[in-house]
């Protein structure tokens, strides 16, 4: 679902509450497109977070801690010199619009009195934050540039008089009556959803929804007063937080929806349901554009050595074929005296046949009948020699492919610093070359961060996400009592229970997690081993990550995202 009117309206609504009249104390940029505004109110901070990105535009009160960059942007910067130490005075929504206006009182270098304003427009992917000195309605910067060349509407960037998005003229619906609804909307022409849309602002396609839904009948009695009853609760800013999951895919509401099917999970608040809802979404489509290269460049290596398999197994079929270039040579040693200047083939007895059968040697018809001779030794030597080389190659390559497979698994699941750890990996592999930086680069820290849980038990739980991780949780981390997890068979996280004594719910949950962060994520039914750490062992030499086992025994698990959140959950209370 879209985030739409309404849900800006219910942010904006409870953002008052909590932020305005307090201090602006922290401002962070993590990523070109998110902002971070720490706001000191009600003797607490405030993490208000602020996205302008194209597919998950939105802004609200965030719990959920993003990693910033070693330098900051020059647009956090400038905000940090012109905001630090301000008070954050009004934050206004234009009507059901997608716009907000956050309102800051300051004092400037000389120790005056300054008023600045952030503009945030959910436009989709036209979404921007605008920052302006309110004095003369001039733009200082905005986190996204619009040049003339991109928009002759109006320009954003620094200097500009700041020009609102062109008005679409549309009627507010929450200041609607049964007979203004008669009146803006045409019965006749039909395609409700489509007057709907055209005619009244804030209402996504998921309302518009559940308004017809409602209605069953979309004439002039049954519309109107739905269209009321199901905006009453945006009219009296009574909001029911709520997300719902399906098969098909995942919505959010802060209002009652009854079209909506699937599993709902209600929240005290809509802060805490948007970070649930976008920050695994948000993750993976900014993580997805940094890895497509690296995914791409693996899955390629991949086919690589599925190709070389073929060609390889091909050699090995025609070594099997060495024999009959032994039969040839001898046989044409035999009858040498038999061959004629110029001759393609001839056809001797086969002495080798119990049945003495004739049999018909192809020959070079330039070459003498002892040259023809030694050139089917030669290919039988060859061909018997090449099976001692070949079983080797088509071994490394199938342990090429599934290290590669591996990889592919952890991209899939990776978060921005696990890409760094997996990148370093291919580097070290020689599998690309090292990136040239002319900074001094810092001494990386060799003990790397794994992932934590806790068990409904209270027993901790540690899931590695990489192959550093993985060798490091399983080699270094765990003791040679505690349990180690991984799916049979199957590219996967190391999991570890990190205690002698637990219960069946640990056990089961630790193998959801092992399930979960494999590549079955999304099966049913996934076989999960489980057995001491002092049964796994890596063999010399072997590929990083790469381990073997036994004394395992195996159970079965379905992948379940709501029990990995709340055992995720469970670990960040602890």
């Amino acid at each position: 679902m879209s985030f739409d009117g309404i849900v800006t309206r219910a942010v904006t609504d409870d953002l008052k509450e909590k932020l305005v009249s307090g201090r602006i104390v922290k401002i962070q940029q993590p990523h070109p497109t998110d902002l971070i505004i720490t706001v000191r109110a009600n003797r607490r901070n405030h993490s208000l977070f602020i996205s302008v990105n194209p597919s998950f535009a939105r802004f609200h009160l965030t719990s959920i801690k993003l990693e910033n960059p070693q330098e900051p942007p020059m647009f956090a910067m400038l905000l940090r010199k012109h905001l630090e130490g301000s008070m954050l005075e009004s934050i206004q929504q234009d009507g059901l619009e997608r716009i907000i206006t956050f309102s800051f009182k300051g004092r400037n270098e000389l120790g005056d009195v300054s008023y600045k304003k952030l503009i945030l427009e959910l436009m989709g992917r036209h979404s921007n934050l605008i920052f302006l000195d309110t004095e003369n309605n001039n733009i200082l910067d905005s986190i996204k540039h619009v040049p003339p060349s991109v928009s002759q509407f109006r320009t954003v960037q620094p200097g500009q008089i700041y020009i609102e998005p062109p008005h679409q003229d549309k009627l507010n619906p929450l200041e609607m009556d049964e007979d203004l609804l008669r009146k803006n909307l045409d019965f006749n022409l039909g395609k409700m959803d489509q007057q709907i849309q055209s005619q009244f602002s804030g209402l996504s396609p998921q309302i518009i929804k559940e308004i017809l839904f409602q209605a069953k009948l979309t004439n002039r009695d049954t519309l109107p007063p739905k269209f009321l009853e199901v905006l009453k609760p945006v009219k009296e800013r009574t909001y029911t937080p709520f997300m719902v999951t399906n098969a098909d895919k995942d919505a959010f509401s802060v209002i009652p929806l009854e079209h909506l099917k699937g599993t709902k999970v209600h929240f005290d608040s809509i802060h805490e349901m948007l970070d649930r809802f976008f920050v695994d979404k948000s993750e993976r489509d900014r993580v997805k554009q940094r890895a497509h290269d690296m995914e791409r460049f693996i899955r390629n290596e991949y086919q690589k050595n599925k190709k070389k398999i073929t060609k390889l197994e091909k050699t090995l079929n025609d070594a099997d074929k060495a024999q009959k270039q032994q039969k040839y040579g001898e046989l044409l040693t035999a009858n040498m005296h038999l061959v004629k200047p110029g001759q393609t083939e001839i056809t001797v007895v086969d002495y080798y046949d119990p049945e003495q059968n004739e049999i018909t040697i192809p020959l070079h018809p330039q070459r003498t009948a002892s040259v023809n001779a030694q050139q089917f030794f030669k290919k039988y030597h060859k061909l018997k020699n090449s099976i001692a080389f070949v079983k080797p190659q088509i071994r490394h390559a199938k342990e090429e492919m599934a290290y590669l497979d591996s990889l592919i698994q952890q991209v899939e699941i990776a978060t921005t610093k696990d890409l760094e750890d997996i990148r370093e990996e291919l580097e070290v592999g020689g599998y690309v070359k090292k990136k040239k930086s002319k900074k001094k680069q810092k001494k990386k820290d060799s003990k790397p961060t794994v992932e934590k849980y806790l068990s409904s038990e209270g027993v901790e739980l540690y899931v590695g996400k990489n192959n550093k991780q993985n060798e490091y949780l399983t080699n270094r981390l765990a003791h040679q009592d505690d349990t180690w997890l991984h799916t049979k068979d199957i590219p996967g996280s190391h999991v570890i229970i990190r205690s002698q004594e637990f219960g069946d719910t640990t056990l089961m949950e630790a193998a959801n997690l092992a399930a979960y962060f494999s590549k079955s994520r999304m099966s049913g039914q996934v076989p999960v081993d489980y057995t001491l750490i002092r049964h796994v062992k890596k063999p010399n030499g072997a590929k990083p990550g790469y381990v073997t086992y036994d004394k395992q025994t195996t159970l079965f698990v379905n992948p379940d995202n709501n029990l990995v959140r709340k055992l995720a959950e469970n670990a960040n209370k602890g």
